[in-house]
């Protein structure tokens, strides 16, 4: 029977953690190897193969619950595991997504180019936009203007042939002897020079004539767009149709060609040249070459012949799986410069037969880099290597992927890619057609994304989100909890190494309401958060007052929390509960404690005292579904959320909102609290942690909006989703979108909260033009009767256009923009990074 991912109930599977089983050899290359294939083709050291572990040593054991023997989390028996594996079958045999494309090897993964760029923009393989061009010409346009300039030659050129044009030899007459020209400005030649002088400066005038009229009538226009842009075959026929006709005109003479250069041959090597036939044929095919030349290079003949015989295809760009020189990124420059040749050849041979994949490459990168900060961790590091090749450094769980991307990733830089900007005027002109993607750089300012329910936030936003931060856990760059109601699409079980359902009965982990602390005012002050945080008329601080004044007797008299019952009978004021810790605490002698009750005591049931608000919350969860979760004695196994600050876990919460939607409410309140008060007070800051909620409704209270301001500054990051903007206080609404970098609005949002995010994104100059029509009023009798015929054909009246061009500043997205004109399937996205640099909103078609 399936028992939705997990076996057994929670007593034999609660203390275990996870840990998977030994994997199967990896997969042919080049697809990337199933997560399960941790295991080298031919590994004889199978039980080394986390000698050289890349994490530093308060990191080896990556249990999430202190005090536990490594051997369990580092074990790959199949019962360490909190989940099941199910066997791979119909619904779980979907081909992984190859990254970056389908059937790309690694190697020319690896080498293919990743420009800096501005956020957002998806740089794997980025081409950057030809010029921008100015107000397209439209194509009647361009073959009017065209027609006119070449009618405008032909007749000029008649005129000049014909002798129309006074003074047309003067300039000639000029620079020539006076005896070879007949008398006055229009007389002809009189001598064979001056009739040889007349042939090429005819020739010189026909060449200017016809570049001038190429150039007014943007011919060069007209060929790229009708011709070139059409590709071959057609581009070389129709360069040959035009060489065949221009050959016919230039030997039938209509062009002034070959008696201007038979001429100044003559002139430089005599007249005796053409003597010799020989001599002759030569120039004659030295002219007809020439005049092919030109078009050759339009059409493109050379191409066209190399591809014909290549294969009949356009000739392809080098082979990126060709062997490359020692400097490419494939050969692993890093480990050569540092001497370590033996083991950079063994990751090239690892590369080039695909026996890594692009997780690898980023975790053994990234433990390189870990490892030249401790210099006596590159010599196991490097054996390790030799060893096991691709598997070393392996990640604790076993893993070297995901079950299954549902998104393009880019795991070289983090990125994973969401969707394209959209060609529309809002985009900038350089942003248009480019890929958007997310990084942790981006997401280390926090993303807000709001939209209805079906616009798309889970499936194309989160869940991309959630997949790149696990591949970069895996890579052990980061850690990520994901939050989300059960049977949300944030992933797999198999994605993850910690799964915690919360209510559930097979559930490995429980959740620890206190955040794995040991003080009693930091606990308190992280519940009541948790609790009545939400809550405009209670002051949180004197609830974290009132809990403080329990939690702390409580533990000195017991060693640990109270559990849910325990807590709630305090908070109620319970006779019996406050007599059985107020005589605890008096047998073990903790007066100080007694004082902190006896205060407790005096202060119940006065006004405004917040401990009845705070009974009725823990209620919520002191409910027969979630009984035997949230313990603290000796026996619970909570998931401390202050292990992902240490590991580079994948941690999974399901909560029950369909039953229990205000408990789920609640606990999503105090997983945020608890993770933004531990992520601002942890020292070690190397590795990114990001906490994702897929619905952050009643979630967002003044003080989490303040730890999330701080998270950027501690390598840490959230990701909210909302479904509309009133689901957070209207006090915070500011507050939170100033708070956050990245801002998502998804198509079907409201006009109130566009309005919020019109205001957020501020204005911008634009340049703006105003036409006024004016009527003509005529003043003469030819002048109104013209007008007046005019007026009878179009049924207007004569106006002339007033343009004003001015600057003025105006919102980018309106607040009706944003409601009505994102498409579906759209969303407009505002992106800014850690280093301060940010984007412009762009519309995107979102494909995540």
């Amino acid at each position: 029977m399936d028992d939705d991912g997990t076996r057994g109930g929670r007593g034999p599977g609660a203390d275990r953690a996870p840990g998977p089983a030994a994997p199967p050899p990896p997969a042919h290359p080049p697809r990337v190897p199933h997560p399960a294939s941790g295991t080298h083709p031919a590994d004889p050291h199978q039980g080394d193969r986390n000698q050289a572990d890349p994490y530093p040593a308060d990191r080896k054991q990556a249990d999430p619950q202190p005090g536990r023997p490594a051997e369990q989390w580092r074990a790959g028996s199949a019962s360490a595991q909190p989940v099941e594996h199910r066997p791979a079958g119909p619904a779980s045999a979907a081909p992984p997504v190859e990254q970056p494309a389908p059937g790309a090897p690694v190697d020319a993964w690896l080498r293919t180019p990743r420009p800096q760029q501005e956020p957002g923009v998806w740089r794997y393989g980025y081409t950057p936009p030809p010029p921008e061009e100015s107000e397209r010409v439209s194509d009647r346009s361009l073959l009017v203007g065209a027609l006119i300039a070449l009618l405008s030659a032909l007749l000029l050129w008649s005129l000049w042939r014909n002798g129309y044009l006074p003074y047309r030899l003067v300039p000639l007459k000029l620079f020539t002897p006076g005896e070879w020209w007949n008398p006055g400005t229009s007389g002809g030649p009189r001598t064979i020079e001056g009739s040889d002088a007349l042939t090429v400066y005819e020739a010189i005038l026909f060449g200017l004539l016809a570049y001038g009229c190429g150039r007014i009538g943007n011919f060069s226009e007209l060929f790229r767009r009708h011709v070139a842009e059409r590709g071959q075959p057609f581009l070389a026929l129709a360069a040959a149709v035009a060489a065949g006709l221009t050959q016919l005109l230039v030997w039938k003479e209509t062009l002034p060609v070959v008696r201007p250069v038979l001429v100044l041959v003559a002139s430089v090597a005599g007249g005796e040249i053409y003597q010799s036939q020989t001599v002759v044929n030569v120039i004659y095919g030295l002219i007809a070459a020439a005049v092919l030349w030109p078009f050759a290079r339009l059409g493109r003949w050379r191409e066209l012949i190399a591809a014909r015989r290549g294969g009949g295809t356009a000739p392809a760009p080098a082979d990126p799986s060709a062997p490359a020189t020692t400097t490419s990124a494939d050969q692993w420059p890093e480990l050569r410069a540092a001497g370590w040749t033996d083991a950079a050849d063994t990751l090239t041979a690892e590369v080039r037969t695909g026996r890594m994949n692009d997780v690898d490459v980023a975790r053994l990168r990234h433990a390189w880099r870990l490892a030249t900060r401790r210099p006596d961790r590159l010599g196991p590091l490097a054996e390790s290597v030799l060893r096991t090749g691709g598997a070393a450094a392996l990640h604790p769980s076993g893993h070297r992927d995901l079950p299954r991307r549902t998104a393009r990733h880019d795991v070289l830089t983090g990125q994973v890619r969401i969707g394209r900007c959209a060609d529309d005027p809002h985009n900038p002109y350089v942003r248009r057609g480019t890929g958007l993607a997310l990084d942790p750089a981006l997401l280390g300012t926090s993303l807000l994304a709001v939209g209805p329910p079906g616009a798309g936030k889970s499936a194309r936003l989160v869940r991309p989100a959630v997949e790149a931060l696990a591949l970069r856990a895996l890579a052990g760059q980061a850690a990520v909890l994901a939050v989300g109601g059960a049977g949300e699409p944030l992933g797999p079980d198999d994605a993850f190494d910690v799964v915690v359902r919360v209510g559930h009965p097979g559930s490995a982990h429980d959740i620890d309401l206190y955040g794995g602390t040991t003080d009693p005012d930091e606990a308190a002050a992280v519940l009541a958060e948790g609790l009545v945080g939400d809550v405009g008329s209670l002051d949180s601080r004197r609830a974290a007052t009132v809990l403080a004044q329990l939690l702390g007797p409580y533990r000195a008299a017991h060693g640990h929390f109270p559990s849910v019952p325990e807590l709630r009978e305090l908070l109620d004021g319970t006779p019996a509960a406050f007599a059985g810790l107020r005589a605890s605490l008096e047998a073990a002698g903790h007066h100080a404690m007694l004082r902190e009750l006896d205060a407790r005591s005096r202060q119940a049931g006065g006004p405004g005292d917040p401990a009845p608000a705070l009974a009725d919350r823990v209620a919520l969860l002191d409910r027969p579904t979630f009984a035997g979760f949230f313990a603290t004695g000796p026996d619970a196994r909570p998931f401390e959320l202050r292990a992902l600050g240490q590991y580079p876990l994948r941690v999974r919460v399901d909560l029950p909102e369909r039953g229990h939607a205000e408990a789920s409410r609640l606990l999503t309140r105090l997983l945020l609290a608890q993770f933004t008060a531990i992520t601002a007070a942890r020292t070690d800051t190397s590795l990114f942690v990001c906490l994702v909620l897929d619905d952050a409704t009643h979630a967002v209270t003044a003080e989490t909006v303040r730890g999330i301001r701080r998270l950027r500054s501690v390598n840490a990051g959230a990701v909210l989703a909302l479904r509309t903007v009133d689901d957070v206080p209207e006090a915070l609404h500011t507050p939170l979108l100033g708070a956050v970098g990245c801002t998502a609005a998804f198509s079907g949002i409201t006009t109130w909260d566009g309005k919020r995010f019109a205001e957020a994104w501020g204005k911008e100059w634009v340049e703006t033009r105003e036409v006024a029509q004016h009527t003509v009023f005529a003043d003469q009798p030819f002048t109104r009767a013209l007008h007046a015929l005019r007026k009878l054909v179009t049924g207007k009246a004569v106006t002339t256009d007033a343009v004003t061009v001015r600057q003025v500043e105006k919102e980018r997205w309106s607040a009706s923009e944003l409601a009505y004109a994102v498409p579906s399937g759209h969303a407009v996205i505002r992106l800014a990074n850690v280093d301060g640099e940010h984007a412009p909103p762009l519309l995107v078609h979102l494909d995540g």
